[in-house]
């Protein structure tokens, strides 16, 4: 738990009985009118799973900005979610942020999160939030295929089903299927080509593996590195990192699906980090506020150069590192999926082998 949020504790126990009684701002819609800054007195409690080297510095911007003092707690997005349910109504949390789009779907699904709409927050291409309004993405990280630059062309590769060829027998690295960003990127891979066809892809990856899948993303890079596979699948923010920290390594990004028929064409997977008003919030507006200024231009900048990751607006600046991994077509598939279909694909990773 953050020291932060322990240092206001005694204060939460004396408000929220007044919180409670607020039901008149509970009520209302979080529009785009509400921009009253509340009291310093009554921060706002933000439960986050980004690390708090990621949001600390946006918060004290937006403090710096507004004066709204932010308190929050740092966890996994699990316990978090089990948190809020636990609370309900007693929750001191405003708002949630998290990573995964499954995890967001989760939330919503499970009555965590209130509908808020606002035209900050339309600034966030429909298919990176719930059709809903309940959650919406702050920054984007695209999943896709890394490659040793010294044994691999980038034009032998061209998609993540073509990794299922015999072609990468004995020469792919995977990280766990446990892992939520694997269960994304087929969950959608099930919305795009079908549950049948997507099996037959996954355990073709399954039979082509070199090793075992491994615990993270790093590891399946650093595997590569070391000539025991050519080719892995990874978030972009996990390779920005580990080139920072070894610039000599002689991996590179290929972006798939960007060309052939479809759903071959359908771009490179993304996801993302995202957030949503809790519905218990005592302060729904004040809430929807700090949630869209998130996706404002100064914050996006901010937000995605953090962990070298993309804004949520296509068009939005980027990083010097990121940028210079090129430019990619994105799929534009609504990420809901991700979550709508992650119980067919963890069952489908386990029908084919994929721990």
């Amino acid at each position: 738990m953050s020291s932060r949020f322990c240092a206001i504790a005694p204060l939460l126990l004396l408000v929220l009985p007044v919180l409670s009684g607020c039901q008149g701002e509970q009520s209302d819609s979080a529009g785009s009118d509400a921009g009253t800054v509340a009291s310093p007195l009554l921060p706002l409690v933000v439960y986050s799973a980004r690390k708090e080297h990621l949001i600390r510095p946006l918060f004290d911007r937006y403090t710096a900005l507004t004066g709204q003092p932010i308190e929050y707690i740092t966890d996994s997005a699990g316990p978090l979610v089990a948190r809020l349910q636990a609370e309900g109504s007693r929750s001191p949390a405003d708002l949630l942020l998290t990573t995964d789009a499954g995890n967001l779907w989760y939330a919503a699904q499970q009555g965590l999160l209130r509908e808020v709409t606002s035209s900050e927050l339309e600034r966030v291409p429909g298919s990176l939030r719930d059709p809903d309004g309940r959650w919406y993405g702050l920054s984007v990280r695209a999943r896709t295929i890394v490659f040793a630059t010294d044994r691999v062309s980038p034009e032998e590769l061209s998609s993540y089903e073509q990794l299922a060829d015999q072609t990468w027998s004995g020469r792919l690295c995977l990280r766990t299927a446990k892992k939520v960003y694997n269960q994304s990127l087929v969950a959608t891979m099930i919305a795009s080509i079908g549950e049948q066809q997507a099996e037959s892809i996954v355990a073709g990856w399954v039979a082509n593996l070199a090793l075992p899948p491994f615990s993270n993303d790093t590891k399946v890079m650093e595997a590569i590195a070391s000539g025991q596979c050519d080719v892995g699948i990874v978030n972009t923010y996990y390779y920005g990192r580990l080139k920072q920290e070894r610039p000599d390594l002689e991996l590179a990004l290929f972006w798939p699906n960007q060309s052939g028929k479809a759903p071959l064409d359908r771009g490179v997977h993304i996801n993302v980090s995202g957030g949503g008003v809790v519905v218990h919030s005592a302060r729904p507006k004040a809430a929807a506020t700090l949630l869209g200024w998130l996706v404002s231009p100064e914050a996006q900048t901010l937000f995605a150069s953090l962990n070298q990751e993309y804004p949520v607006d296509p068009e939005g600046e980027v990083s010097e590192t990121v940028a210079g991994w090129g430019s990619f077509k994105r799929d534009t598939i609504n990420l809901s999926v991700a979550g709508e279909f992650q119980g067919a694909a963890i069952r489908l990773m386990d029908r084919a082998g994929y721990f």
